[in-house]
């Protein structure tokens, strides 16, 4: 197996499984020669479609997730059993192709499994500021929760195409800073993901058109803090 698909297995399933619901359940580590796997599946949402509405429509949020997070949900799949099946084979070089595929769908899927969770209706647990250590280490790390959003809405304006920006926790420091990431990248190696937001099309122009900066304004109002808080206070 070739060692960029060697690196890229093993870190997409740890980011799978840190997503959480609907994310892959591996039986096994990966061997010099075998991937033994459960299934992706696409995770339920904990609101309906309508619920982030006025913010993000119901019809955006219907197409985001039974559309494009399961789109996702089976490419990582079948990147996968190709894997499988070339690995049973031997055929390393076929198995060393799928890893831009495993990236691009394994990510998807991650990023999505971790949105979906950053999100609640505005009326329950959305919008408003953190509290406790979270806002805290926001205060210490951006100067303050404002100087924090502003920074987060230059920095999904920034992404070139598609991607996504993240609120990340330094795993080593335990100090937060924000990454962007192209496409479907996932967030790895020294950084655990807070809150991510999607700044790809598809999550916003149905409602906003090319207005993206209003969508990134937007989205403020149905940010679930609690979720964030509860990741920053376990990694």
């Amino acid at each position: 197996m070739s060692s960029t698909l060697l690196r890229t297995a093993p870190v997409l399933r740890g980011a799978l499984r840190a997503a959480g619901a609907g994310a892959i359940k591996p039986a096994a580590a990966l061997a010099s020669t075998s991937f033994v796997r459960g299934k992706a599946t696409l995770p339920d949402l904990s609101y309906d479609y309508g619920a982030l509405e006025p913010f993000i429509s119901g019809k955006i949020m219907e197409l985001h997730h039974k559309k494009h997070h399961q789109t996702y949900v089976a490419g990582l799949n079948s990147a996968l059993d190709t894997i499988a099946e070339a690995e049973s084979k031997g055929d390393h070089t076929k198995a060393a192709t799928v890893a831009p595929l495993l990236n691009f769908h394994g990510g998807g899927h991650v990023n999505h499994s971790l949105f979906w969770e950053n999100l609640a209706p505005a009326s329950r647990d959305g919008g408003g500021e953190p509290s406790g250590s979270l806002k805290t280490a926001i205060d210490e790390d951006f100067g303050s929760f404002d100087t924090f959003r502003k920074q987060m809405n230059t920095a999904l304006a920034g992404i070139q195409g598609s991607g996504w920006a993240w609120l990340v926790k330094d795993k080593q420091s335990g100090t937060l800073g924000l990454v962007t990431r192209a496409n479907q990248d996932p967030v790895t190696g020294p950084y655990t993901p807070l809150l991510g937001i999607d700044a790809w099309e598809h999550a916003y122009y149905l409602q906003y058109e090319n207005r993206k900066a209003e969508y990134f304004e937007a989205i403020w109002n149905v940010v679930n803090w609690n979720t964030v808080a509860a990741r920053f206070e376990k990694n």
